[in-house]
């Protein structure tokens, strides 16, 4: 991370909770539909958005749903798994 991307705490706003700041995080780093084609075979991204999941739901006290999340990040990274077809075509060799 750059100097000019770091925030130190008295950067994060005073009234955010920790699931909030999560949920900005998991929001910034989810994978926009009109940007999936693009980033569908980027594991670090897909990771990304995976673990930033995965922490929204551990700081709302679901550890079951975080660790579906994090398992697919580790999927992703160690390529595992691979992007699922298209959702708004599907898979055309059906």
């Amino acid at each position: 991370m750059s100097d000019a991307t770091q925030l130190s705490n008295k950067d994060l706003p005073k009234e955010a909770s920790a699931v909030e700041l999560a949920q900005a995080l998991a929001e910034r780093l989810a994978i926009a539909p009109n940007d999936w084609h693009r980033l569908k075979a980027n594991r670090q991204a897909q990771a990304k958005q995976q673990v930033a999941s995965a922490l929204v739901f551990l700081l709302k006290d679901e550890p079951q749903e975080a660790l579906v999340r994090l398992q697919q990040a580790v999927g992703w990274l160690d390529r595992s798994i691979s992007a699922p077809p298209c959702p708004t075509h599907g898979d055309r060799h059906k």
